[in-house]
């Protein structure tokens, strides 16, 4: 309880009005806005105004004790000051505002008071409530003027969130060069099939509960931050990009499941991130962020990502696409030993099985035929990607069964996963539309492509790299699409962060030359929107066409 006072001055016989405000102004409590306890008395038209009405102004000089009040309303933010009452307090008033709250169902509320004693009940002295308040200030009674401080903060706390129970939700974090955007809706998917509501940060935007808020890239910590402050999430699931990482950490301050997928050659040269031991540093933070009952997801076929194990929180569990008796020593030692893992055994080409080995124990979870994403297991980066969403969400809790529901109800659509290899048929064209936006990313696709190739009479292909790459890495790019396609079209994104319009793809284009294609097999259509039209164009029934878009929205 506290009793607030107009901003106001205390004459002294000689000291003019002004000169009195800049005298209570020095005081150290008082600073500017909310900075301080108290906060500066403002000259302005309403104080002037105010002093008007009773024949004063600022050159006006008050007798010794006259108080003169500068406002006509108590607030702290207008310079008012608050004396602390809450030992004052008769119970019938503090039994009225308890009821004022209950009445407009507040559990947390700021009651303002009128009466002429506050140690007397208003129903002796007349007085009440004017006002509720949703959203309290609690300076009043953690700072006030006079008396003594009381932690009402702390009150509110234990009152929201009761000792012994959750205040936070589970943190997923992924990140990796390839695959984050895939896997992290996979997970997501997943975890909303449990019936719970998810909020999904990733590079296609913020998802709450299915519902997308915001578009753009969203893998950085603002968009974490977001989701982290939705009241009716159950889960956050963020996919957590190197850019965000460098510029601003986490956006957290530590996760309960940490996954990295891979480590490749991206973004390389930017920010001091000069090597693949540079970029896996960086991406270590996401598993150095897991806490100690958590559990870290590593790519045991990645080197630099399965070294991470020594720096990781909570415990490990490992994926890995190799036949079993290829595995690495540590792998199988931590099987062997109880250890978690999920794995894919079989042939890729007739659908292989995804197990779970945990406790000693292997557990089927899905065959890659039952699994759309992975086109019956041929997108071996999917396998991979769904091998990382099932150690997540059977680390956190989620059942097997349900774990195979989601898995086989996801699919890579334009509307589940835009961008991520969607496929589609047209007047007998196959399309297959995805990001592949470096070149591992491109060998993995290209992998799939190969596969396909027999089912096809050609294959075409609209390859783009982000200008901010090195040299090299955009040349490699050229290189590797003449490995994939028999006709290429070389296209620029529309940011070309920091290059000249056309130097990117002159970059891919004399990859490809290098690699000896030569035109009608290479061309270049700098404009995306242009380029998948002239893919599409040259197109005869029976082509594959594969459309590596950086803005889905052209295609």
């Amino acid at each position: 309880m506290a009793e607030r006072s107009p901003a106001h001055v205390i004459g002294d016989g000689k000291s003019t009005i002004l000169r009195l405000i800049e005298r209570e102004n020095n005081d150290p409590r008082r600073g500017i806005g909310h900075e301080a306890p108290l906060t500066k008395i403002k000259v302005d038209d309403c104080l002037l105004h105010h002093l008007a009405r009773k024949n004063l102004g600022l050159s006006s000089v008050p007798a010794r004790g006259d108080v003169v009040f500068l406002r006509p309303t108590a607030n702290l933010s207008s310079g008012g000051t608050a004396v602390d009452r809450t030992g004052d307090i008769h119970p019938d008033n503090a039994f009225l505002a308890k009821r004022a709250a209950k009445v407009v169902g507040l559990d947390i509320a700021g009651i303002d008071f009128v009466a002429p004693d506050i140690s007397r009940s208003v129903h002796d002295t007349g007085g009440g409530v004017i006002e509720v308040n949703a959203g309290p200030g609690f300076r009043m009674h953690l700072q006030p003027s006079v008396g003594r401080s009381r932690n009402v903060a702390a009150a509110a706390m234990d009152l929201l969130f009761p000792p012994g129970s959750p205040s936070r939700i589970p943190i997923f974090a992924i990140t990796g060069t390839n695959g984050k955007t895939t896997t992290a809706k996979m997970l997501a998917h997943i975890l909303s099939g449990s019936g719970a509501k998810v909020g999904l940060a990733s590079s296609t935007g913020v998802y709450l509960d299915g519902q997308r808020v915001t578009d753009g890239d969203c893998s950085g910590p603002k968009s974490a931050r977001l989701v982290l402050r939705d009241p009716d999430i159950d889960f956050a699931v963020l996919e957590t990009a190197r850019g965000g990482i460098l510029r601003e950490g986490l956006g957290f301050d530590r996760c309960d499941f940490g996954c990295v997928l891979n480590i490749g050659s991206d973004h390389l040269g930017q920010r001091g991130i000069d090597t693949l031991e540079d970029l896996a540093e960086v991406k270590s933070v996401v598993v150095e962020a897991v806490s100690e009952e958590g559990w870290s997801i590593l790519n045991a076929d990645d080197p630099h990502t399965a070294a991470m194990a020594d720096v990781a929180g909570g415990q490990i569990c490992y994926t890995s696409l190799l036949a079993k008796s290829e595995w690495p020593a540590f792998l199988t030692e931590h099987v062997a030993n109880g250890g978690r893992a999920v794995a894919c055994h079989g042939d890729a080409e007739e659908g292989c099985n995804i197990v779970l080995y945990d406790g000693g124990q292997a557990l089927f979870v899905a065959n890659t035929i039952d699994v759309p994403a992975t086109i019956g297991g041929l997108a071996a980066f999917n396998v991979q990607n769904a091998m990382a969403a099932v150690a997540l969400a059977y680390s956190s809790g989620v059942s097997l069964p349900l774990i195979r529901s989601g898995l086989s109800t996801f699919q890579t659509t334009f509307e589940q996963s835009p961008g991520r290899l969607n496929i589609l048929e047209a007047h007998g064209v196959k399309i297959i539309v995805d990001y592949a936006h470096n070149p591992d990313g491109l060998c993995a696709l290209g992998e799939l492509i190969n596969k396909l190739r027999s089912r096809h009479r050609r294959t075409i292909g609209m390859i783009g790299a982000a200008g901010d790459r090195r040299d090299e890495d955009i040349r490699a790019m050229g290189a590797l699409a003449t490995s994939f396609f028999d006709k290429v079209v070389f296209k620029e994104d529309g940011d070309l962060r920091g290059r000249k319009a056309g130097e990117a793809a002159s970059l891919l284009h004399e990859g490809a030359r290098r690699r000896g294609a030569q035109p009608p097999e290479v061309s270049v259509v700098l404009k995306e929107e242009e380029a998948v039209d002239y893919c599409l164009c040259a197109a005869l029934p029976g082509d594959l066409v594969v459309l590596a878009a950086d803005d889905v929205g052209s295609v």
